[in-house]
């Protein structure tokens, strides 16, 4: 029997850990131990963040990454790290730390220096960026911009079912700290493409994924395989932005076979 690991689940913009409940069950079953901690401050149901979206304001890039910097240094070993959409960049940032066993970007916002941005990220991040002077707010998505952004591969009325459970507003800041990170020589999203400890890394998204589209999935492994361990890349036709998209067991089996397998080879070759 294969090995049990630690898992830590990052959830993405609009969203909260409920967001990994499928895919938690799915792991832990299977032996392992599942870590789903929400960003700083949104460790609340969706229905009170949408009531009072205050713990959004302001919260930035090093918030969240050191929140879960902290969270994996005080684990015994390096876990799996399993990020989506800002939550894959939060994961890069931390891989490029030296943190981790194995990771994986899922429909990944990209980093300082990857130039693509494709017409449909671009429309996705303009609810916070169009206001210049709103960088602390949070960012609301109607259903309308859900349904075209995050879950366009479902019908409206399977769209509207994820918004209720799942949705949250947005946090502005990141997607100006993302956004404008190309022209900012200290961004916070600046990784070191060639970093030796940087753990394995899979870039993963969906052919229909409008905010981490496959262009900017491949843009980003053509800059991160540049490090020497592991650095893989997979698109899976069909699939939009949303985790839970019906047929994501498959996904989430080969996240776990790709990170077990790396993760495990990484130990062995660093072992006694």
């Amino acid at each position: 029997m294969p090995p049990a690991h630690t898992i830590v689940l990052i959830h993405g913009m609009w969203m909260t850990p409920l967001s990994w409940e499928h895919w938690a069950e799915r792991y832990r079953s299977q032996g392992h131990t599942v870590i789903a901690e929400a960003w700083p401050g949104l460790d609340r149901e969706p229905e009170g963040l949408r009531r009072d979206p205050s713990p959004l304001h302001n919260l930035s890039i090093t918030d969240v990454v050191d929140h879960y910097d902290k969270l994996i240094r005080g684990l015994d070993s390096p876990p799996i790290v399993i990020g989506h959409s800002f939550g894959g960049l939060f994961t890069q940032l931390l891989s490029d730390r030296g943190l981790g066993a194995a990771n994986v970007a899922l429909g990944t916002a990209a980093p300082k220096g990857v130039l693509k941005l494709p017409l449909s990220t671009l429309r996705a991040s303009w609810p916070a960026l169009r206001n210049p002077f709103g960088k602390s707010n949070d960012v609301p998505l109607t259903r309308k911009q859900f349904h075209w952004c995050f879950t366009n591969a479902l019908s409206r009325e399977a769209s509207d079912a994820v918004y209720d459970r799942y949705y949250i507003p947005g946090s502005a800041r990141p997607f100006f700290q993302a956004g404008y990170a190309n022209f900012n020589p200290n961004a916070v999203t600046k990784v070191d493409f060639r970093n030796p400890n940087r753990p394995p890394l899979l870039l993963v998204t969906g052919a229909e994924d409008r905010i981490g589209p496959p262009s900017v999935n491949e843009a980003t492994w053509k800059k991160q395989r540049q490090a020497p361990n592991a650095t893989d890349h997979k698109e899976y036709p069909g699939r939009c932005h949303f985790p839970g998209q019906d047929g994501w067991e498959e996904v989430a089996d080969y996240l776990l076979a790709w990170t077990t397998e790396h993760a495990d080879g990484t130990a062995a070759a660093s072992g006694p």
